[in-house]
């Protein structure tokens, strides 16, 4: 019988992970002297560095071991996609436009198809989120690494008094969540755990498509924030990655209460059922459904629903400070 299969079982310890950024984090004191200093604290979403009336921000993030499930279905078209979706997302959610990215490669052998497919799915994703690719790198690193990672950083621009922190999240405000497109780009470890133990990239879900599809279905770029932050009030918003639900414990010191979460596609249960996952171990890994959230007074959730029609109502901020799931506490 298969056993429980967990995200630091598969080799992703999040606990671990949170400890090891608070060390890394603590060594960071130094501040620039002089003009263009940086604006509020290391670990949010994005940092930021003051521009006189403007902000400027910069987010850095990967593809993570999704290149592993690239890999064995021998297609890198999408890659690129997610890749520039983890860093808009980062940026989107304090109301920054992102306007230039930079790709960077690493691998320990090159491959022009494999690189021209990396490169459509960059182009697509830059489309996507009206953004320039203004540069890159690849390093061929034989010895150091064992196939190909892709990872970018991305620019982003706002003016200070648009910028949204969280700050003014308070209790009684709505948590509106806006559906993924599947997995995105975090849990891979563990997704691919399962399915390599339990099943295999072919086998089927009942919606037709098979896990190795779902697992490279491309992550969601949630480009339409900027106008829904324009059209009305936003007092912070959440892009739902690694770590699942707890990434709301980045915005406020206030509790998180869903109530309604948004229905969970296929691939999540079938997950859940072939790992034998619990209920919090899922929820602390994977977007389950839910890649970016809005937290805002009740006034804003028409505006908000009229420019994203499947965004809703899921639950509502706490004086209790944590994040709970239908009352249980995600830890």
């Amino acid at each position: 019988m298969t056993e429980e299969h967990t995200y630091r079982e598969a080799g992703v310890d999040i606990d671990l992970e949170a400890r090891a950024v608070r060390a890394l984090i603590d060594s960071l004191t130094y501040r620039r002297s002089g003009d263009f200093s940086m604006l509020g604290k290391v670990g949010h979403f994005a940092g930021l560095i003051d521009c006189g009336p403007y902000v400027l921000a910069l987010a850095v993030d990967g593809v993570g071991t999704k290149m592993l499930v690239a890999d064995a279905l021998e297609d890198w078209s999408t890659v690129g996609i997610d890749c520039i979706a983890m860093n808009t997302n980062d940026l989107y959610v304090m109301n920054l436009e992102p306007v230039a990215f930079v790709d960077y490669i690493a691998t320990d052998a090159l491959s022009p198809e494999k690189m021209a497919q990396i490169g459509e799915g960059l182009n697509e994703g830059a489309r996507l989120a009206n953004m320039n690719i203004v540069g890159g790198e690849t390093a061929t690193l034989k010895g150091l690494v064992n196939g190909l990672d892709l990872a970018g950083t991305c620019l982003g621009v706002q003016k200070k008094e648009k910028v949204v922190t969280g700050a003014g999240i308070v209790p009684g405000d709505v948590i509106v969540g806006v559906p993924s497109s599947g997995i995105h780009s975090n849990g891979l470890t563990l997704a691919r755990k399962v399915v390599e133990d339990c099943a295999s990239y072919d086998t089927r879900l009942s919606n037709g498509k098979t896990l190795g599809e779902e697992l490279l279905t491309p992550t969601r770029i949630y480009a339409e924030v900027l106008r829904v932050a324009e059209a009305c009030e936003i007092h912070g918003m959440c892009h739902v990655t690694g770590g699942g639900l707890l990434n709301f414990k980045r915005l406020s010191e206030y509790g998180f209460s869903i109530t309604d979460p948004l229905e969970v596609p296929e691939i999540f249960s079938w997950l859940q059922e072939a790992g034998k996952i619990s209920d919090a171990e899922m929820y602390r890994t994977f977007n389950m459904g839910m890649g970016y959230a809005f937290v805002a007074p009740e006034k804003s959730v028409a505006a908000i629903r009229a420019i994203v029609p499947d965004a809703r109502v899921v639950g509502e901020v706490t004086e209790e400070p944590g994040v709970r799931l239908k009352g249980v506490e995600i830890r």
